[in-house]
This record gives structure tokens, sequence and C-alpha cells, in this order.
């Protein structure tokens, strides 16, 4: 699907019996978004979700949130994951405590440069008659 749009507009003028001139305009449009487009919507929309999610846990971490409630051992579960790689670079995290955690930094972003790449990818794989 390409991204084009269509308009249509339509003038009426007419007279009414006591000489007043009534216009009227209809104005319809129309517009698809390319493939392309929704693509690289849906990649930014999933890393922002992961950065979103890494950023509560820095802010948790920062205030020394206690792991044992419900919410904090459910952000650090999922964020767990995404964090792992880059854990022991700058130290490991100590849960309860106040603390920096460079980890959850260094994953936002390295995360957000992958998926501004991958969307540059995507962008080259775009025909010419597109852009």
């Amino acid at each position: 699907m390409t991204e084009t749009e269509q308009t249509t507009e339509v003038h009426e003028t007419t007279t009414q019996p006591n000489g007043a001139l009534v216009e009227r305009h209809n104005v319809s449009r129309t517009s698809q978004t390319s493939g392309i487009v929704v693509a690289q919507r849906v990649v930014w929309f999933i890393v922002g979700v992961i950065d979103v999610l890494l950023a509560i846990r820095f802010v948790l971490l920062l205030l020394g949130a206690n792991q044992g409630t419900g919410f904090v051992d459910f952000i650090y579960g999922i964020t767990s994951v995404f964090v792992s790689p880059f854990v022991g670079i700058f130290g490991e995290p100590v849960y309860g405590r106040f603390m920096f955690e460079w980890s959850s930094l260094l994953a936002i972003v390295v995360y957000t440069l992958v998926a501004w790449g991958i969307v540059k990818l995507i962008t080259l794989a775009r025909p010419q008659d597109e852009i």
C-alpha cells in the first residue's frame, strides 16, 4: 500500500427566492499509509514500551523501592531480560537500597540506537517511487 491522499471538493452556489446566495462546500479526503511507515511505527512503539519499562526500573532502583511489593517485583522481573546483557559493566544492582543503576540507562540508549538502525534499514527497503 502506498501513501496517497485523495481530495474531492464540491462547490454549490444556489440563489434563494429572497435573492440570498447560499454556498455549500463538501470536502472529503482519503489517505492510506504505506506498509513501511506502519513497520517503522511498530518498531518505535515496541522500543518505546521497553524504554518506559526500563526507565521505571531505573527510578525504582534509584529510590530504593522494596522488591517485596508486587509491582516492584513485576517490573524487576520483566526488565531483567532487557538489562541482563548490560549487568556487570558498571556493577551489580543492589535491591532495596538507593542505587544509580547504569545498566538500565545503557540498555535504554542501546535499544533506542538499535531501533533507529532498524527503522533506517526499513527505509532503505522502500522503493524510490514511494520516497
